[in-house]
């Protein structure tokens, strides 16, 4: 269903925007084989007035989208050569050092800074003029990450972008809406379309996850009205929730929002790829606990229920390496007592590369307590720098959550298998230490996490 969704909204869309830039675009005069360099002169230029400047920029902003992947390419690199006047900086740079006073020095560092201005942020700003053009710049940006790799000058055109993007797009900009099953079917298509976490299979569970006891809110910007740049789905319960796969039950009964305790917010979505490392999540979760704090009085804990993606790319070289001090001796000799002829570490990775392995209550018996030991390992003491290794958990600590509770198979999909071999993790969101988590993270480095998970991380030793 995806990603018939995705491709109808893509064709839908650039129909749209091209049929009003091609309208724009008419009026330009030039030749018809007018090379992109000319093009984008010719906006620098700006002859003509506003009206001419807007056309032309709806015409360059037409070639890029006609163009094939390679020919996006050579785009963005014609547009990222419109850099800074070497010799220019250099005159304006000499003016800062041979400054007698302050004051002078003042002034020749407003021209220095006017100097290493490059033109290209002048061509990037004249998009926002055209209809869509906002959107236009975020799928630009998207487009250029792709491509970056190691190239410096396209790496120099992302970085501009990117502080445009971060500005335009500040948090006080934002508007929060909540999304409900009478929202247009447009948005609704692109809730679809844009889920990364769980995956929505049918309109029918798509109506299960707006349904009465379900929250869904976004953020979205003035200029891109219809187009979320982040959405949170949230289920009303009592106490907190272990299952996703229980969470998304089509059949279950609908709850009653007024008698829920919990709020659990299971899945978080960016939406633009060309906003990324432009963060809103810390933001929405934020403010959603606000809405539904005024709205139901009854709520009590605010949590997630969050996957560990990275938590099988961290154990099975481990394992694979037979990690000395991994697991206890006793764990060892369980192990190898439920798969035969493996030692500890070749047994565990024996069983978390079996299919539904978690439904043999033997193999669970033995495997729960070691996975879900070094899933609280993973999670509170491995390190990426002073950050988690584990990018979810990084997110939420970031936000000022605590890591409250794992859950052994709370994602029986083949993606919670592969990943984090069944496990899920509630990360607790209390809004009275929000902001003391977050410091102790952020300043510390520290990870809060309620006891009995603390007690897990220490491990056997």
């Amino acid at each position: 269903m995806s990603e018939a969704v995705s491709t109808g909204l893509l064709d839908r869309a650039i129909r749209r925007i091209t049929e009003a830039w091609r309208d724009m675009a008419s009026s330009v005069s030039g030749e018809a084989d007018e090379t992109l360099e000319a093009q984008m002169q010719a906006c620098l230029a700006g002859r003509g007035g506003e009206v001419s400047a807007r056309n032309r920029a709806a015409k360059l902003a037409q070639t890029y989208l006609t163009q094939n992947d390679a020919g996006r390419a050579g785009f963005l690199r014609t547009l990222a050569g419109f850099d800074s006047d070497p010799d220019a900086v250099a005159a304006a740079y000499a003016e800062v050092q041979a400054a007698k006073d302050v004051a002078e020095r003042a002034t020749a560092k407003a021209a220095l800074r006017h100097a290493l201005e490059p033109p290209r942020l002048r061509l990037l700003t004249q998009f926002t003029s055209i209809p869509d053009g906002r959107k236009f710049l975020v799928d630009l940006r998207g487009s250029l990450l792709k491509l970056r790799g190691g190239d410096k000058l396209l790496a120099a055109l992302d970085a501009d972008l990117r502080g445009l993007l971060a500005a335009w797009f500040d948090i006080g900009f934002l508007e929060l809406q909540r999304i409900d099953w009478n929202s247009p079917a447009a948005l609704l298509e692109k809730l679809v379309d844009y889920e990364a976490v769980h995956a929505i299979r049918s309109w029918r569970d798509l109506k299960n996850r707006l349904d009465s006891d379900r929250r869904c809110y976004a953020f979205f910007h003035p200029r891109m009205p219809g187009e979320p740049l982040i959405f949170v789905e949230v289920a009303l319960v009592k106490g907190l929730a272990g299952s996703v796969q229980n969470l998304l039950d089509e059949k279950a009964p609908v709850q009653d929002p007024a008698q829920a305790d919990t709020a659990i917010f299971y899945s978080i979505s960016n939406c633009q790829s060309g906003l990324a490392g432009i963060s809103f999540g810390n933001f929405l979760i934020k403010r959603v606990v606000e809405e539904l704090s005024a709205e139901f009085r009854n709520l009590k804990t605010f949590a997630t229920l969050s996957p560990i993606p990275g938590f099988r790319r961290w154990l099975d070289p481990l394992l694979a390496a037979d990690e000395p001090r991994l697991l206890s001796d006793d764990e060892a000799e369980a192990l190898a007592a439920a798969v035969p002829a493996e030692t500890g570490s070749q047994a565990l990775a024996a069983i978390v590369g079996k299919r539904h392995w978690w439904r043999d209550a033997a193999l669970r018996k033995v495997a729960e307590p070691v996975l879900t030991r070094l899933a609280a390992r993973y999670l509170v003491v491995e390190t990426s720098g002073k950050r988690a290794k584990d990018p979810v958990a990084h997110f939420h600590l970031s936000n000022g959550a605590r890591v409250e509770r794992l859950s052994m198979a709370g994602d029986t999909s083949d993606k919670g298998a592969k990943e984090s071999a069944t496990l899920m993790v509630n990360y607790l969101y209390d809004p009275a230490k929000i902001e003391d988590w977050h410091e102790d993270y952020a300043g510390e480095g520290k990870r809060n996490a309620s006891t009995a998970v603390r007690k897990l991380a220490r491990g056997w030793s």
